[in-house]
């Protein structure tokens, strides 16, 4: 085999399939990159068996052929090169050249015959979103997905399209977050459960363009994402997810609205009292048209005022402060509209048309000192 690309093209190319190498394997040849320029372009391909990535990478094919490189090995070096054309060049013993001017290098690759290859999932039925809002909505989600060994449909985000709308939802336990969005056509209904890391690479791939595309196949176990020069295969989460719609009642006793920048900013100041060791919740006290956070933790405390429009009843309830901040920080609106039932009931932050909900369990304060 030998190719010539750019430094770029090649950058690009192994940092994209990089993210799907694993840290630890039993089997080194899925510590290699795959480089195949056997049929007439030049593919990059990694694959975890749980998630397998490919991209195609512009340059020219002078000797057909495969191999399999170390990904790391092969990362370092090409950025390590100087901005020129690089050529990658083999032998039969895979015995790898990769020369850039008067620079070479050379590594001992891998039988490219021996690389696990992706699986086989039928292009057909494709679910197209712009990659704009795919990422925005995987940012909004991805947060609040759990780390749970004994649960691994927590370790997911449930994905959910009935006609023209397409559903995220993931929770952890002390929260849910719930994103909608309309899509351009109407679909059968779909409904699976795609791993957490899966969406996170994908989401650092994604150019995040509203005029470009990405195209969702779902078969079986495998989800296929595919979107520019690359595609993404994941094996999906079996079983069942939550019953997410019977948990959530959207009766209140209370209604604040407030501005979104001080509310975050005053829950950002408050966690500077509720380090690591020093867990303590925050207290929302809501009186008359004032917005009150405290806390009270060894490290001291703080007491700050945040004007409101309250519609119902003054309540008092304690939040874990991580959990109410990691919702804001994913909110596009500037003012945002906040439900309470009572100190024991989920806090709801939501839009009037529910294209977003974040619920979130509150902290019993009988044992806080206040």
């Amino acid at each position: 085999m030998k190719i010539v690309c750019s430094k770029s093209e090649l950058v690009n190319g192994v940092n994209i399939v990089s993210k799907a190498v694993p840290a630890n394997t039993t089997m080194s040849i899925l510590e290699c990159i795959l480089i195949d320029a056997s049929k007439g372009e030049i593919k990059f391909t990694s694959n975890d068996t749980e998630i397998g990535i490919e991209t195609v990478v512009d340059g020219t094919i002078e000797e057909k052929g495969t191999i399999a490189i170390d990904a790391k090995m092969l990362l370092e070096v090409v950025r390590k090169l100087p901005d020129a054309d690089i050529t990658i060049a083999t032998d039969d013993n895979f015995s790898t050249n990769i020369t850039c001017g008067k620079l070479k290098f050379n590594i001992m690759g891998k039988d490219g015959k021996d690389f696990t290859t992706l699986p086989t999932v039928n292009k057909k039925d494709a679910v197209i979103i712009s990659q704009l809002t795919f990422k925005d909505i995987i940012r909004q989600t991805i947060f609040s997905i759990g780390v749970n060994e004994s649960n691994k449909v927590m370790s997911g985000i449930h994905l959910v399209i009935k006609e023209d709308e397409l559903k995220m939802t993931s929770l952890d336990g002390h929260r849910v977050s719930i994103r909608k969005v309309k899509l351009k056509d109407k679909y059968e209904a779909k409904e699976i459960i795609i791993p957490g890391k899966t969406l996170s690479e994908v989401s650092k791939i994604l150019s995040g363009g509203a005029d470009d595309d990405i195209s969702i196949y779902i078969e079986d176990n495998y989800v296929l994402f595919e979107f520019g020069k690359s595609i993404v295969v994941s094996r999906l989460i079996e079983g069942k997810y939550f019953a997410v719609d019977k948990m959530m009642s959207y009766d209140y006793e209370t209604k604040v609205t407030i501005s979104k920048k001080a509310l975050y900013d005053c829950i950002d100041r408050s966690m500077l009292f509720s380090k690591e060791g020093n867990k303590k919740p925050i207290v929302v006290n809501i009186h008359d048209n004032v917005l009150e956070i405290l806390v009270n933790s060894p490290l001291g405390s703080m007491d700050e005022e945040l004007e409101m429009n309250k519609q119902g009843k003054d309540i008092t309830i304690g939040f874990n402060p991580k959990f109410v901040i990691d919702a804001l920080k994913v909110i596009d609106d500037e003012t945002v509209d906040l439900y309470f039932v009572n100190a024991k009931a989920p806090c709801y932050i939501k839009d009037e048309n529910d294209n977003y909900i974040y619920f979130v369990l509150p902290v019993n304060l009988n044992n806080s000192n206040y």
